[in-house]
């Protein structure tokens, strides 16, 4: 009881809301509403799965109530779960998911930025304070005899009180302040429920004074007055013939607690052997934690319009977790608990449909939509790639849709436009790894394949290698990194073979110079400018590969690994070394080694060495 300081982040995301957000004021009482409604969901599941409520008498709703004159209050009271006094201090004092304190050590005090984070996000319940000058929460836990109050104006901390309250359920009540003080009458409240709340499956009722006139026309008494200002019938459950571009936008716009319209939708109604309905969205932009382990799910699952949760990161695979929506099932039992929904049947049948029928609408949007595809790919074409790797019963189908760079097209391509580009002798699609698009376009490693007019792709992200490898082939085509040893194989000639055999003694002084530094020195059929480069036996990780399983603390997993080293036995630096002495042959081995290893994102084995070595073939 008494008084508590505002956890670190509630201050910095209050301050922000405060000062920063007036022009999306609004969207308190969207937030507000959606809690009360989470808080019925929640309190209507336990009358089915708890004993002790099963024979309650209830029927839930939702309150508004207003005073009009200088000194306005606004009133938001739902009769769902409640909150015990830990659920006030955890709920209201602090931010409890580490994702959202992610979100706020990203907020930069630029206002306009942190806006459009924030509108990502979603503000929830502290935006009351974006219109209130002073806020209680008053509220009673179903199954609980005692009441609590919490107060706070939002400055810096709040204050917890026993109260008494009849009922249970939460009574949120805002002081409005000047910035609010539109919000305190009918007309408005009424415009704000049927803008973002109309969908909620919960009556609100919305009280005020009624005025009577009188026969000579001038007011003459007020009687109270309560009305029902919402449809209350959700969304998913009606024809998509009744719904309007808007209804879908609005209903978005509450389930994502954002402020801009999704990219696309898919409503589905399913019937015959599974009854089902699902309503999911594809926001515009990625959500702030779309590349957290802790991501907050985007999807919930009722069952016969019963919300069961919104917690669970197996409803939809984890690649799709930017999906925004609602599942409803009409075959699940009410009861189904979080461990028995990972196991159930009929949801795994559930979800394996839902995520083929996303994919095609992913690839209708590809032929049918350009523009759209394009703001979806920019978005979402890591997570696609996640996709191929994890999703093995819907990889091929993945694998029409993820995009990369390409050495010969520019903006991005796919698997299918590559192979509709191949040279007609040619079988593999090429591909390199291992930086930025910039680094790796101007890559040693293409030099030979531009000249020829074979294709590569640039594969920039930094989980592109893993995914590519672990996929493997595309149809008939075998995947081919030109950073390995046997993909330059298939640019040999005749000419590269009469090459090699002219540069073999110099080739043997190298790899005596470098020893047991390389695994071992070859002549290259894949250079025409450089003189030198380094790739990785087919059976050794790479370069990149390498760097990533450092990274995780694998190092001890790694064995002895040694490069490759390839010479370019045209370039005059090369040709020079036939009559070199056996000390210019070692620094200048020991130099290309090094050169090469730099331009593939590796580490050199001493960097002292390496500028001695340099400065003497310089001198």
């Amino acid at each position: 009881m008494g008084k508590h300081e505002f956890q670190t982040e509630v201050n910095q995301l209050l301050h922000l809301l405060i000062h920063s957000l007036y022009s999306h004021k609004e969207i308190f009482l969207r937030e507000l509403i959606s809690n009360a409604s989470d808080a019925i969901d929640k309190f209507k599941y336990a009358t089915i799965t708890e004993e002790r409520f099963k024979q309650v008498s209830w029927s839930p709703r939702i309150d508004l109530r207003f005073t009009e004159g200088d000194h306005r209050i606004l009133e938001i009271e739902d009769n769902g779960v409640g909150m015990s006094e830990a659920d006030l201090i955890e709920n209201l004092g602090t931010i409890a998911k580490s994702g959202t304190k992610n979100f706020v050590a990203q907020l930069s005090g630029d206002a306009k930025k942190d806006s459009n984070l924030i509108g990502q996000f979603g503000v929830g319940f502290y935006s009351a304070f974006m219109v209130a000058s002073k806020v209680e929460v008053q509220s009673r836990k179903a199954g609980e005899e005692q009441a609590f109050q919490w107060s706070s104006d939002g400055t810096g901390g709040y204050e917890l009180e026993t109260i008494s309250k009849e009922s249970q359920g939460t009574l949120i009540r805002l002081y409005l302040n000047e910035e609010g003080n539109e919000y305190g009458n009918r007309w408005q409240l009424e415009q704000l429920v049927k803008k973002y709340s109309n969908h909620i499956a919960f009556p609100i009722f919305l009280h005020y004074e009624k005025t009577e006139y009188g026969k000579d026309g001038a007011p003459d008494t007020k009687t109270p007055t309560v009305d029902q200002i919402n449809s209350a019938n959700a969304i998913w459950t009606r024809a998509k013939s009744e719904l309007s571009q808007e209804d879908y936008t609005e209903f978005y716009k509450s389930v994502s607690h954002g402020m801009d319209e999704p990219l696309f939708w898919s409503h589905v109604k399913a019937e015959g052997t599974l009854e089902y309905t699902t309503l999911l969205f594809v926001p515009k932009t990625a959500p702030f934690d779309l590349y957290h382990a802790n991501f907050q799910p985007g999807v919930k699952l009722y069952v016969k319009r019963v919300f069961i949760t919104d917690d669970d990161k197996e409803l939809l695979p984890t690649w799709l977790r930017f999906v925004r929506g609602v599942i409803d099932s009409q075959d699940l039992p009410l009861n189904v608990s979080r461990e028995i929904l990972q196991q159930n049947k009929v949801m795994k049948n559930i979800r394996s449909a839902t995520v083929k029928k996303l994919i095609a609408e992913f690839s209708r949007i590809k032929t049918e939509e350009p523009d759209t595809w394009q703001s979806f790919i920019a978005a979402f074409n890591r997570p696609l790639k996640e996709g191929l790797y994890q999703d093995h019963d819907n990889r091929d189908a993945i694998a029409e849709l993820v995009q990369f760079h390409s050495s010969k097209e520019s903006g991005l391509t796919g698997f299918t436009e590559y192979v509709s580009r191949m040279q007609p002798e040619q079988k593999a699609i090429y591909y390199i790894t291992g930086g930025t698009e910039s680094v790796l376009r101007n890559s040693p490693l293409l030099e030979a394949y531009n000249k020829k007019g074979i294709e590569v792709l640039i594969a920039a992200d930094d989980i592109d290698e893993i995914v590519i490898q672990g996929y493997g082939k595309y149809k008939d085509h075998e995947l081919k990194a030109v950073n390995r040893a046997d993909a330059g194989e298939d640019l040999k000639t005749e000419t590269d073979e009469v090459a090699a055999k002219e540069a073999a003694p110099v080739i043997e002084r190298v790899k005596k110079a470098l020893a047991d530094m390389v695994k071992d020195v070859k002549a290259s059929s894949r250079l025409l400018e450089s003189p030198a480069c380094v790739v990785t036996d087919d059976t050794d990780p790479t370069f990149q590969m390498q760097a990533m399983m450092r990274s995780m603390g694998r190092e001890s997993d790694l064995p002895a690994i040694k490069p490759i080293l390839e010479l370019n036995p045209n370039h005059p630096l090369i040709v020079g070394l036939k009559d070199a002495s056996d000390a210019t042959v070692d620094d200048t081995a020991h130099v290309l080694l090094a050169q090469s290893l730099l331009l593939e994102g590796a580490e050199i084995p001493d960097r002292v060495d390496f500028v001695k070595r340099l400065n003497r073939l310089l001198g």
